[in-house]
């Protein structure tokens, strides 16, 4: 669980920034993300990384008030000093007030996955209300339509990450990291260099530093901006997919159980996700192309197989998805005990 913030807050005096194109570029993506999302008052996730610095003195010049949470992992010794000096930047560049956020990260999944979560539920407590700021650039996202192309569980997994998704906002997916970088060198701003941004045992770095170089080396150039745009365009379909799917549910739906005769008759990319956003109503947790593809073949392919399990149980139970006289039903079976 996140431990006690640490804050301060004083009287703001915004620091000047030079007119530099890195400058001008970065502002102009806040100004444009504040004036389609959000209101006058923001916070900003600041780890004092180049990006998250950058996009918090943008944030301070575009935005009426912002204030910076700072997320103190506790992993490497310093870290605290480390989180205040970046406290420290934020109230130096204007921010309202500057919060140190320490977080033990314990979990499932690894460390990288068991940091994102809690770095995210810390934020989520302290945020006030505000939206909240995160520095993850067009470079973050070509990383995040990669890995999701390894998924393979379809297009929604290389949609990338969302400029806006309540309560998390991301100005910066159209900016390169290199001109959050010469930002930073424009203001005379130090960013942190995390150690974690370039250790090979994590899969996100080796992208970075190795499969996407050789990429823009073998396909000549642009390939960050493209693997971008292309999440930008399955983002805008999926949103009528996800539209017309939420039509067919209403159609197919009485409640709790779906017709298959409605749903069976439907084009299969609707059928999916419809039958994706039912379970997920339903409890199912961490859901699968294979989940899908079974729950999928219990009306288009049924030949009398059993219902499919699809995660969300609890202890003693399972969540299964069936097909009973006609209807797809989702009900929780009880387990029998192991010997």
């Amino acid at each position: 669980m996140p431990g006690q913030p640490a804050g301060v807050e004083r009287s703001v005096s915004r620091a000047r920034l030079p007119e530099t194109a890195a400058v001008l570029e970065v502002r102009r993506a806040v100004r444009g993300w504040l004036g389609e999302y959000a209101s006058d008052t923001v916070a900003v996730a600041l780890s004092g990384g180049a990006d998250s610095l950058a996009l918090t003195a943008a944030a301070v010049v575009e935005a009426d008030a912002v204030d910076a949470l700072v997320v103190d992992h506790q992993l490497q010794p310093g870290s605290d000093v480390v989180a205040a000096d970046a406290a420290a930047t934020a109230l130096a560049l204007g921010c309202r007030s500057a919060r140190v956020l320490a977080v033990d990260v314990v979990g499932d999944g690894g460390m990288e996955a068991a940091a994102r979560r809690v770095r995210y539920a810390a934020l989520d407590e302290a945020r006030n209300g505000l939206p909240v700021l995160l520095g993850h650039t067009l470079d973050d996202q070509a990383e995040t339509v990669l890995l999701g192309l390894a998924r393979g569980s379809g297009g929604r997994s290389i949609q990338g990450m969302a400029a806006w998704a309540e309560p998390w906002g991301r100005p910066l997916l159209g900016v390169r990291r290199a001109v959050t970088r010469q930002l930073c060198a424009d203001a005379a701003l130090t960013p942190h260099e995390d150690p974690h941004n370039t250790s090979s045992e994590f899969t996100r770095v080796r992208l970075r530093t190795e499969v996407l170089p050789l990429l823009e080396d073998v396909l000549g150039g642009g390939v960050a901006a493209a693997l971008a745009r292309t999440a930008e365009q399955l983002r805008a379909d999926g949103a009528v997919l996800d539209a017309l799917a939420g039509e067919l549910l209403h159609t197919a739906g009485d409640g709790a159980t779906l017709s298959i005769e409605t749903l069976a008759t439907a084009p299969a990319a609707l059928r999916r996700r419809a039958i994706r956003a039912w379970l997920l109503a339903g409890g199912a947790k961490a859901l699968t192309g294979k989940h899908l593809h079974a729950v999928d073949e219990l009306i288009t392919d049924w030949r009398g197989q059993g219902g499919v399990a699809v995660g969300g149980g609890s202890a003693g139970s399972r969540l299964v998805a069936a097909r009973e006289h006609g209807r797809l039903t989702l009900r929780r079976e009880r387990q029998a005990r192991r010997r």
